[in-house]
């Protein structure tokens, strides 16, 4: 697993601009990547904040975080043993790097080389039963003494039993909430457990109380962070099978471990495995699956930025109304959006960071976009 990686680290300067920007309004990771690679930097970045999202239609300027909101979120972190690794240092965990929405900086506490081992995301039902209990924390310690770390989402039930049982080999907990709301509140031993030997990540503020649609947002780390998730008693509607379909988008494998079709809370595990997902009954189906991916090089996308320019007076209004009037409530590709205005590329996702910063645009996965 040894990759070369190029050197690169912000300076402190940068990481505060790189903060201001992912905090500011309508700015998700994906925007984030648009714009750093359109303006050169996060600072130009948040300078011409106003200006796209005035062009993208919207009434007033969007809420940029100030200077000094960013400093004192960095200050609070590290206040609490927390350090904000920028996507390409050398800390940052090379898989999750690779997703399209890698969090720009993601919110580490504890051990950070345990970031670097190849993981496997364990994931299930909050109200497991003892056997999948069991099962949970006997495959998270086999998985753990053949070397890999586990990655979970610190829930009740499944999750606690697979981190409780790679602590000492390697446990990532993803937060859905920041470092200072640890979420369930039963869960703070065990937080502070894994933050000794493991470690905690969140792209979160510091501060943030976790609501309900966080925790589909925390998954893709789960995921991401992942060669494969392994599905331990999930209902038909449940977090875990969320944590599935981001998998497959993500081109990480997919385990599922059989259940009793009498019972609802095997349901949707058992549906994963109609779909094709790999049987798992041993840690050795896992380990066979994955040992193959674990030889190949990762391609991680460098993106080399635009020239910036900074007296472009961006698309036209006809050319950025052709483009609104392709959109509609319905998800569709940006490929098919260039495809059917006749515009490049470059002038179809400026467009839509325009109206993404309006707040008229939804981001789906697999580069689906429809307006908001």
């Amino acid at each position: 697993m040894g990759h070369d990686r190029p050197a690169f680290s912000l300076t402190d300067a940068q990481r505060i601009d790189w903060l201001r920007l992912i905090r500011s309004q309508n700015v998700g990771p994906r925007t984030f990547r648009t714009l750093l690679k359109h303006c050169g930097s996060a600072k130009a970045a948040i300078e011409r904040l106003p200006e796209f999202a005035r062009r993208g239609g919207a009434s007033g300027t969007p809420r940029i975080c100030s200077h000094a909101d960013a400093e004192r979120e960095v200050k609070a972190a590290a206040a609490i043993g927390v350090r904000l690794v920028a996507t390409g240092e050398a800390d940052y965990p090379l898989r999750l790097q690779m997703i399209e929405d890698a969090p720009p900086l993601l919110a580490v506490r504890g051990q950070h080389a345990v970031l670097a081992m190849p993981m496997i995301a364990i994931v299930g039902a909050r109200n497991a039963s003892a056997a999948g209990v069991k099962f949970a924390e006997r495959i998270a310690r086999e998985l753990g003494e053949a070397g890999f770390g586990i990655a979970s989402g610190l829930a009740r039930g499944v999750d606690g039993a697979a981190h409780r049982a790679s602590l000492e080999t390697g446990t990532v907990a993803v937060l859905a909430g920041g470092h200072a709301h640890i979420y369930p509140p039963e869960h703070v031993g065990l937080a502070e457990a894994i933050q000794a030997a493991g470690a905690l990540v969140s792209e979160m503020p510091i501060g943030w109380e976790p609501r309900a649609r966080d925790f589909p947002r925390r998954n893709r780390l789960i995921s991401g962070l992942s060669l494969g998730v392994v599905v331990i008693e999930a209902a038909r509607r449940s977090g875990s099978l969320i944590t599935a379909r981001m998998a497959l988008e993500q081109g990480r494998e997919v385990f599922a471990v059989p259940g009793s079709p009498l019972d609802p809370r095997c349901d949707g595990s058992n549906g994963l495995l109609k779909q094709g997902a790999t049987l798992v009954t041993e840690v050795a189906d896992i380990i066979s699956v994955v040992e193959p991916i674990l030889g190949r090089p990762m391609d991680l996308a460098i993106e080399e930025p635009e020239a910036p320019s900074p007296h472009d007076s961006g698309p036209g209004s006809d050319e950025r109304q052709r483009i609104v009037n392709l959109l509609g409530p319905t998800p569709v590709a940006i490929d098919d959006l260039v495809r059917l205005s006749g515009s490049t590329p470059a002038v179809v996702r400026t467009i839509l960071l325009e109206l993404e910063l309006a707040g008229r645009l939804e981001r789906h996965g697999g580069g689906l976009v429809s307006l908001a």
